[in-house]
């Protein structure tokens, strides 16, 4: 069988991979949730779910950072990548050796894609079209709130936010929130002049990359007086596999609590 990726590559299967490597932490809980198991040879460090698969799998390395000898040791017959967690200069060393399916997503169509390919890939299209069906059902009863003007926050010193183009963002719009980079792309840098001159309603610290504590939910407090400060889980508005499936639930919660505090 022939696959296209995510950024037009062409791979080639005679069969359904029995070795897989999964260097995207969503996209290896995705297989788990497909049912797949023995057939994951190695994951990331970053790959903390399932847990039981993170503390007994073999560990590539980190996303930007990949074992690439102790990849070629595992002898897959495919990697699933994604084209922004991943270095490109090692994903093209990879290809030399394996075929390598790789993600590129940027909204929730994208990523729904990308499940029921990566199900076909595995001979797990029932299990995929489940996964799908829930989260478009999930995604379609949210209820339509008032929108509230966001920035979100995903990592501190230099401050990084979100731009239009991301997954995030798109979530951000499904929860109800309107973020205020809109203008801008990908994951702009900001000074705190530019953040306190926006005079957000609502700064959302994410638990992810950057792990936001107590700390500096004070600190951006003192700068944002007027902003309600909230640290979010930022697996439910990043992750883009099989997680999807309780990121509309966790919205839902997320808008009656501040419906509630209002």
């Amino acid at each position: 069988m022939i696959y296209s990726d995510q950024i037009g590559n062409k791979i080639v299967l005679a069969e359904p991979p029995m070795r897989i490597v999964s260097v995207v932490p969503s996209q290896t809980e995705l297989l788990y949730d497909l049912g797949l198991d023995q057939e994951v040879a190695g994951i990331t460090k970053f790959c903390i779910h399932p847990d039981k698969w993170f503390r007994t799998k073999t560990r590539v390395g980190g996303t930007k950072n990949l074992d690439i000898e102790k990849i070629i040791g595992l002898k897959p017959d495919i990697i699933f990548a994604n084209k922004e967690e991943n270095n490109k200069d090692q994903i093209l060393e990879l290809q030399k050796y394996f075929p390598v399916w790789t993600s590129d997503i940027n909204n929730l169509k994208s990523a729904l894609e990308m499940i029921n390919s990566i199900g076909a890939i595995c001979n797990k299209t029932p299990e995929a079209k489940r996964i799908i069906e829930t989260i478009e059902k999930n995604f379609q009863s949210l209820n339509k709130y008032k929108y509230l003007n966001c920035v979100y926050l995903i990592w501190n010193k230099p401050i990084m936010t979100v731009g239009a183009d991301t997954f995030i963002s798109e979530m951000l719009d499904h929860a109800g929130f309107n973020n205020l980079m809109s203008a801008l792309t990908r994951y702009p840098v900001l000074d705190e002049k530019d953040l306190t001159g926006m005079k957000p309603a609502y700064l959302l610290l994410s638990s992810e990359p950057f792990p936001f504590k107590e700390e500096h939910i004070e600190h951006f407090q003192k700068l944002l007086p007027a902003s309600t400060i909230l640290k979010v889980d930022g697996e439910m508005f990043s992750w883009y596999g099989s997680r999807l499936m309780k990121s509309a639930g966790y919205f839902s919660e997320l808008r009656s609590k501040i419906e509630n505090a209002s």
